[in-house]
């Protein structure tokens, strides 16, 4: 038996390779499958075991929930039968959780033994997630299926899991081997978690294991094993899934916000109106080009980890759209003193996958912007600079929009009704989504939101150098077609004016830091527009529910790009009674009544 050679993370399977090829956790002892006949006892135990295909005819939607994602080979066993009995339009969703992930190479190794799921792990394999802690999407469009990873302890994963399982696969390593994996409280929390009629299989038959899903809700069977093994478990949850149409559901907003919710509703089989006063990227989504870069923190793991699945996910939708993404890679230079040692702890956080977020001395940073700066930088491989109309256009294609400015959001019976400026009805819906920047003030006014105007300056030239994005105080971003630069940040202003006094505060910020930069484009014609940001007083977003059916997204000042593909997917599962791929407290957290 060989060992890979010892990873410096923590979280290590510590992977050992039989000499039949076969995977085993140095860690826990125990093998992932059977190398003779692994695939056969997945289809066995686990889909059999849940009566699949059967029990999802007829389902819009099916959530399987899994403990033990492992080599990730019962979810491809699971998706090559959908693929092939997936009923029409439907879509499966599948949770998992991992507490000892497997990198890429070595997964992909261990899954060469199954060539007739060649394809399905091939697309998993292609979509691999890094071992950062927290959860991760992984999209695979073509089959309608979902893959929310959850990478950390299984009680935490299951605490912040906000779904309901239609069947269950119970995968950890032996109870005997890893007995935290099948404790009386996880299965406390799986029957929490599970909905009416739920299936439930596992390898596994042992007594503490029976009587903890006996004692939750579960009536427990024993079944004939597979290959060698005498027995197995399969167990029902009481009831019957209850069938509900989809809801009606009307967004205001057609910025980052709004364009980012209707993609999400569409994705989720929903079919939403969307209501804009003039028309799409018209407030602060309007300019030529965006930083979609992370809010940094050295202190707070909520808001480190929130920006850090965002921008993970922000940068798996945005790449999904051709033309979109500019350029690969963003700067953020030291201002104070304090920001060295700031960045070398948001440096070393373990919540970036490798490579993602790293430090530039003096000299290299220099290197890489062309010309001398006055301290060091902290590299955001994963950062980006993108051109936002190309991504809003994309995200609202085929999209009803109804232009019409709304005023008011009242009850109408069980539905809420949007009306204009004369009390003349826009539309009405069962779910109202506002998400209007600095206009959802007027709208909920209860909500405290505060307006900060900015300009901001760009250049239009052919050809234009090519550039790195780079930010401190101000910023300087390629368009593709030369530079944006700015912005200024007018505290209080509603109704801003382009202007050369704004310009001038725009190019003096960019000469200050970059001089050779602004002599590059300082021949070429210059172009100039103005914005409101909408910013909250502990500049976290708000995303959720301000009374039954009525949401909100705004608040996302200068992180939009970055956090609302992420933040407007959580508030359509909410809507939707679907899986969020937002951890509960986090949810919490950005809740409009916090």
């Amino acid at each position: 038996m060989t060992q890979d050679a010892p990873a410096a993370n923590p979280t290590s399977p510590q992977l050992l390779w039989a000499d039949d090829g076969s995977p085993r956790s140095g860690r826990f002892g125990d093998v992932y499958f059977s190398k003779d006949d692994g695939l056969a006892e997945t289809r066995a135990v686990f889909l059999g075991g849940c009566n699949m295909p059967a029990v999802w005819q007829g389902r819009s939607h099916f959530t399987v929930g899994e403990l033990g994602f492992g080599t990730g080979l019962n979810i491809i066993a699971l998706i090559d039968m959908w693929r092939q009995h997936r009923p029409a339009d439907a879509r499966l969703h599948v949770f998992s959780v991992e507490g000892f992930p497997l990198t890429r190479e070595e997964a992909a190794r261990a899954l060469a033994a199954w060539p007739d799921v060649a394809d399905t792990a091939e697309a998993l394999l292609a979509q691999w997630p890094s071992h950062r802690p927290g959860f991760h999407r992984i999209d695979l469009d073509a089959w309608g299926v979902t893959i929310d990873l959850a990478i950390g302890e299984v009680e935490w994963a299951l605490a912040e899991w906000q779904g309901q399982a239609d069947a269950w696969f119970l995968d950890g390593f032996s109870p005997a081997l890893n007995p935290g994996m099948w404790t009386e409280e996880i299965m406390a929390a799986v029957a929490a978690r599970s909905a009416p009629g739920c299936h439930l299989a596992t390898f596994t038959v042992a007594g503490a294991v029976r009587r903890a899903l006996a004692a939750n809700g579960f009536t427990v069977s024993k079944m004939p094993g597979h290959g060698r093994k005498r027995e197995r478990l399969e167990a029902r949850m009481e009831g019957s899934p209850a069938p509900a149409a989809p809801p009606s559901v009307a967004i205001i907003g057609a910025g980052i916000a709004g364009a980012s919710l209707v993609r999400a509703a569409r994705a989720a089989g929903l079919s939403p109106r969307l209501v804009e006063a003039q028309h799409a990227g018209s407030g602060a989504s309007g300019f030529p080009a965006a930083l979609v870069t992370p809010r940094l923190d050295a202190g707070d793991a909520f808001i480190s980890g929130l920006y850090a699945q965002a921008l993970e996910r922000a940068g798996q939708l945005y790449s999904k759209v051709s033309g979109a993404i500019i350029s690969r890679g963003v700067i953020q230079l030291e201002q104070a003193a304090r920001d060295a040692t700031r960045f070398d702890k948001i440096a070393a956080q373990s919540l970036w996958p490798d490579g993602a977020m790293s430090r530039l001395g003096r000299e290299q940073a220099g290197e890489r912007l062309g010309e001398p700066v006055a301290a060091g930088a902290l590299w955001m491989a994963q950062a980006f600079a993108l051109s936002p109309a190309t991504a809003i256009t994309d995200w609202l294609a085929d999209t009803p929009v109804i232009k019409a400015r709304a005023e008011r959001i009242v009850r109408a019976g069980q539905q809420w009704q949007v009306l204009d400026g004369e009390g003349a009805e826009i539309t009405r819906a069962d779910h109202v989504v506002v998400a209007a920047g600095w206009g959802t003030s007027t709208l909920i006014p209860d909500v405290a939101l505060a307006p900060v105007a900015g300009q901001a300056d760009w250049t239009v030239e052919d050809p234009a150098p090519a550039e790195v994005a780079v930010a401190w105080g101000g910023y300087s971003v390629p368009t593709g077609s030369g530079m944006l630069f700015g912005a200024t940040h007018d505290r209080g202003v509603t109704a801003p004016e382009p202007g050369q006094e704004a310009f001038e505060r725009n190019r003096q910020t960019l000469c200050a830091t970059l001089p050779r930069r602004w002599e590059r484009h300082a021949g070429a014609p210059v172009h100039r527009r103005t914005a409101v940001r909408a910013t909250t007083p502990d500049r976290l977003p708000y995303c959720g529910q301000i009374a039954p059916g009525l949401h909100i997204l705004s608040g996302l000042g200068s992180r939009g790009f970055c956090a609302a593909p992420l933040l407007a997917e959580h508030l359509v599962a909410v809507i939707a009674g679907l899986p969020s791929p937002l951890p509960a407290h986090w949810a919490a957290r950005l809740a409009p009544d916090r």
